[in-house]
């Protein structure tokens, strides 16, 4: 671990293009195996964080893992081929095909919502000019779903006022209400249906 360490942060030591050098950190991690548990997870992560310690990303906001977890069997074997037969090439053009994947899905991912933040901004300004604020917005698309609670945080309103405004959103259909136990929870279906429309789930 030690070693690695050294490689992860000498990039002047071994000048390699950051992509490659992130599979290779990934497979010496994953080799190494140094937790009785949540290695694969860690692993992954370390992913990211390189990346966005060598300027390739300004936030870890690239997910590997679900590329991963949908070709495992060729991600295991290919782990193992390097251990035994030392077949490098494959494994780093494995590891650039998921960061390519990812990435489009990332970026179609993000267009996505943005779209969708300018289609809901329209509505409300036309719809309910007098509920709309940019704050509000963001509260909507902050998460799948939003609750009382997280409007009075964001936007530093009374509760009523922020139940005011969900309710109104609900009967106006920006979101869909939905009461589990004695919690309502303001659902932005659309947004729901983008994440698995670009995850391949929908």
């Amino acid at each position: 671990m030690t070693a690695l360490e050294r490689f992860i942060n000498d990039d002047e030591a071994c000048a390699l293009d950051p992509l490659i050098k992130m599979a290779l950190i990934h497979h010496q991690f994953e080799s190494i195996h140094p937790f009785s548990d949540g290695n694969g997870r860690i692993g992954r992560i370390l992913n990211v964080l390189y990346l966005t310690k060598t300027g390739l990303l300004e936030i870890p906001v690239l997910y590997l893992s679900r590329h991963i977890t949908r070709t495992k069997n060729d991600y295991y074997r290919l782990l193992q081929a390097v251990r035994d037969e030392g077949r490098w090439e494959e494994w780093v053009l494995y590891m650039l095909r998921a960061v390519a994947v990812t990435a489009e899905t990332t970026l179609n991912l993000v267009e996505g919502i943005r779209v969708q933040m300018t289609v809901m901004k329209h509505r409300m300004r036309n719809e309910l000019p007098r509920l709309y604020s940019q704050d509000l917005l963001n509260n909507l698309f902050r998460h799948p779903y939003t609750r009382i609670e997280y409007v009075v945080k964001d936007l530093s309103v009374t509760r009523q006022t922020a139940a005011k405004y969900l309710d109104t959103l609900a009967e106006q259909g920006f979101v869909q209400k939905h009461q589990v136990g004695r919690n309502n929870y303001y659902i932005n279906t659309s947004l729901i249906r983008l994440f698995l429309d670009v995850s391949g789930e929908g």
